[in-house]
């Protein structure tokens, strides 16, 4: 685990179903508005039914939408879909402060779900080139990140118990034959609040954070 240096406080806001569009806004603002002394955070929540596609997304992978929108987003990546009983954890944070890289990060949250896999006595793994965690060659876990001024915005989802069927009308991640499962599939039976938890204590961990919990909405 990294020492613990200047800048480890960490603020873990819980903020339930919250609009995709609006939660990115905030985001960006939060992103935008940093300076050196400004906090760490990491945004625990789910998002209603919707389909995103990040920078390198390509039209052709979002199959039939139906009802559910499609939103273009400033992530890193290809197309997923978010939806209710999926964990979605956004990390903004100082990157340069902390002296870390991009292939760092997106590795310490790889970790940080392997671990949470490992506790429950399943073997997560990665993928060459394909960011995310997979369990039998099935991804449960998605990544997409933003750096901008050395921060990062955007972050993960791990499919906890959700409906997988909105997974079938696209390409997920831009692979065509590439599955995707949730955590009842591997008989992990916690909810997206216990499943937030258990992130956020491997998240503290992995990156040497003190916590504390905030319960309000960011401005």
């Amino acid at each position: 685990m990294p020492a613990a240096k200047s800048g480890s406080e960490l603020t873990v806001r819980e903020l339930g179903l919250s609009d995709y569009a609006e939660t990115w806004q905030r985001m960006r603002a939060m992103t935008n508005s940093r300076d050196p002394g400004s906090s760490d955070e990491l945004w625990l929540l789910e998002h209603p039914r919707v389909f995103t596609l990040g920078q390198a997304g390509r039209r052709e992978h979002v199959l039939d939408p139906g009802d559910i929108p499609v939103i273009d987003s400033d992530r890193g990546g290809q197309v997923t879909y978010h939806g209710p009983g999926q964990l979605v954890a956004y990390v903004l944070m100082d990157l340069r402060r902390r002296g870390l890289g991009v292939r760092q990060l997106v590795d310490g949250l790889e970790q940080c779900v392997i671990d949470m896999l490992a506790s429950a006595g399943v073997d997560g793994t990665r993928r060459a080139r394909a960011p995310g965690v997979y369990v039998s060659g099935s991804k449960v876990c998605a990544l997409g990140l933003r750096i901008r001024n050395g921060c990062s915005y955007h972050g993960l989802a791990l499919n906890v118990n959700m409906d997988l069927e909105p997974f079938q009308r696209i390409d997920p991640c831009g692979y065509p034959d590439l599955t995707v499962t949730h955590l009842a599939d591997l008989a992990i039976s916690w909810d997206v609040e216990e499943a937030g938890r258990r992130l956020s204590t491997a998240f503290v961990r992995q990156f040497g954070y003190r916590a504390h919990r905030d319960l309000e909405t960011p401005a």
